[in-house]
């Protein structure tokens, strides 16, 4: 096996690590769990994902759980200097809005960065601004960040041989959608790879 097979083959070894680790987080409760229908994982409060939070959007202003109250999150975790399933993700998410227009006045998008290290609010600002105009940016300290993907069960690491500073280094991390209820909690999953139309339709239905 040459060095390219090498290399390859570990990435695959690593993204398998990842998902399982995520999965044991999300659904270790079969309890927590209704059976799941296409996209959608239904949860149920055994569940218990999703929480309080403390970080800054993309503006620079300070923001908890409390800023959404009464108004569903449609969240994403990732970072933007992700090549691939984080602007897929994204993109799915400002299409489904798009799609909901009126309808997901109730809905708002947002987007946490677990690498804090490099996207600060300027980062973000320019970033989500691509997806959706009403995508809100969420980062902070490594400790806040970490604090709320701890809430949300989210799995995040950077990859092996990251060093301090690096700008270029890849990272591992959950790729579900969340969305969460006006009362902070998750009710749903949503599958990687899903379709903005059939997005829309879920989203519709469920808070609708």
């Amino acid at each position: 096996m040459d060095r390219r097979q090498m290399l390859i083959f570990s990435a695959g070894i690593v993204a398998c690590v990842a998902v399982a680790w995520a999965l044991v987080f999300l659904v270790k409760d079969r309890r927590a769990t209704r059976p799941a229908q296409g996209p959608v994982i239904m949860l149920t409060e055994a569940a218990d994902i999703g929480g309080p939070f403390r970080l800054i959007d993309h503006t620079g202003k300070r923001v908890t759980e409390a800023d959404f109250k009464g108004r569903f999150m449609l969240l994403f975790f990732g970072y933007t200097l992700c090549p691939d399933v984080c602007p897929a993700e994204l993109q799915t998410m400002g299409r489904a809005m798009d799609r909901l227009a009126a309808k997901g006045d109730n809905i708002v998008p947002v987007f946490i960065s677990v690498d804090p290290e490099r996207d600060k609010p300027a980062v973000l600002k320019r970033y989500v601004a691509a997806f959706h105009p009403r995508m809100v940016g969420l980062t902070g300290s490594a400790a806040e960040v970490k604090a709320a993907a701890k809430a949300y069960k989210v799995y995040y690491r950077k990859a092996p041989g990251a060093k301090p500073g690096d700008t270029k280094i890849l990272m591992d991390h959950t790729s579900f959608i969340y969305l969460v209820g006006p009362d902070g909690k998750v009710v749903a999953l949503i599958r990687g790879g899903t379709r903005p139309e059939v997005l829309a339709k879920e989203l519709a239905r469920l808070t609708g």
